[in-house]
């Protein structure tokens, strides 16, 4: 689970300063406040690790396939005529916590000859056992091991590691592979999902449901087979949001790897396709499958799970979450603008269903093109004490405009009879 992350100089980021991450962690603010950005920065790191062995440069920026393109360094680095350097910096708590309790990581990476090059980058562990504690760091001086410097050749690995490490290098082994298998563990749903289809082909067992939802019924598929809970979770939550009663997966009489779907809207209702029902339903089903199909320590980044869904449901949502964070030991991370979705959160508070430990809450907003942060302070009762202004749109403002320009009318229309 990741706890801790930084960006400087990321986009419209100056510095993100040390935000606390907890196993929900959600981000509000207007359109192109910066939320998304924070999210970027775990894609970008995710799509590094997991590029083919041979390509070895400190950070991939992406194409039009990866999970995010943020195109150059001059792209992504806020700012760039300053010439600054951007920071990164993670802890987290890794899934078998055999030897550390946590990692932290920082790199630093820079332009040199029109590519980013890494200036330096640096690991620390906590562990139950003093003796144990590391702090690697690496540097265009040498390597730096217990506050003295090694003059150690090394071919860099990324932002990250190195390349086939030996003797005092070889520390940076199981901490380059811990990085590794975090980012990983990130599974990652957008905010634009595939429209429903009237067939589906399942592909076999996919790792997540795709960026856009197109692998949800392929692992709603594979999910049957392998895992019994998501047989009984899916349905329930599906009642329980009030969109259907219940699906049913008819597989082609000719072709077996092609299926339909088919949903009954309400209890002795007729069955019909996906397609033949509210957008609501396909565009939450990508949702509830990940987060009852992804393995227990994953971590999902979820961007507007609310889109297309009435307030009500996004209100309900906001229990499917908590309900995924407390009893399938996964991790949340989302950027929503649903007010709806933020009380839910509140009450359940209230109610002691999550605690102000699990989960970290923030507001995001834009000043004279640099992103700022803040943490929603909430209490024990589900309070938040810093509510920013219109942080969800003026309604009490509209309301009062509307009472006054009724009374306005009134007035002109008492004249007029």
């Amino acid at each position: 689970m990741i706890t801790e992350l930084r960006a400087e100089n990321f986009k419209s980021w100056k510095d993100t300063g040390k935000l606390r991450f907890a196993p929900l962690t959600g981000f509000f603010g207007a359109n192109s406040s910066g939320k998304t950005s924070i999210l970027q920065v775990l894609l970008m790191l995710k799509q590094t690790v997991e590029r083919p062995s041979e390509w070895n440069e400190p950070l991939y920026f992406g194409d039009e396939e990866s999970l995010v393109n943020l195109g150059s360094f001059d792209d992504v680095i806020h700012r760039p005529a300053d010439n600054p350097s951007l920071g990164i910096s993670a802890s987290w708590e890794p899934i078998e916590p055999d030897l550390f309790h946590s990692v932290s990581f920082s790199a630093s990476i820079v332009e040199k000859y029109g590519s980013p090059h890494l200036a330096e980058f640096c690991y620390a562990t906590d562990s139950a056992t003093d003796s144990l504690n590391r702090k690697l760091e690496w540097t265009q001086q040498g390597y730096k091991y217990k506050s003295l410097y090694d003059l150690i050749e090394a071919e860099l690995f990324r932002c990250y590691g190195v390349l086939s490490p030996n003797g005092p290098l070889a520390e940076f082994s199981s901490l380059s592979s811990a990085f590794e298998n975090l980012f990983k563990g990130i599974r990652y749903l957008g905010p634009l999902r595939e429209h429903p289809q009237h067939h589906y082909v399942w592909d076999g067992h996919p790792d997540g449901v795709g960026q856009q939802g197109e692998n949800a019924i392929s692992a709603l598929l594979s999910g049957r087979v392998r895992l019994s809970s998501m047989e009984e979770q899916i349905p329930k939550w599906l009642q329980r949001l009030d969109l259907i009663d219940s699906y049913r997966l008819q597989p082609d009489l000719k072709e077996k790897e092609i299926y339909e779907l088919y949903v009954t809207k309400y209890k002795g209702g007729p069955e019909v396709h996906l397609t033949d029902v509210g957008f609501g339903v396909s565009q939450v089903l990508p949702v509830l499958i990940l987060c009852y199909y992804a393995p227990e320590g994953s971590i999902l980044i979820l961007e507007q799970p609310e889109a297309h869904l009435h307030p009500k449901v996004q209100s309900e949502l906001a229990d499917v979450l908590i309900d995924v964070v407390k009893n399938r030991n996964i991790q949340i991370i989302l950027e929503s603008h649903s007010e709806n979705l933020l009380i839910r959160l509140m009450r359940r508070m209230a109610e002691e269903k999550i605690s102000t430990e699990d989960m970290a809450l923030y507001s995001c907003q834009i000043n004279n093109g640099t992103s700022e942060i803040e943490p929603l302070k909430i209490d024990d009762y589900g309070n938040i004490s810093n509510w920013p202004q219109n942080f969800f749109g003026d309604e009490m403002g509209d309301l009062a405009a509307k009472a006054s320009a009724e009374i306005k009318r009134r007035k002109a229309d008492k004249q007029w009879r």
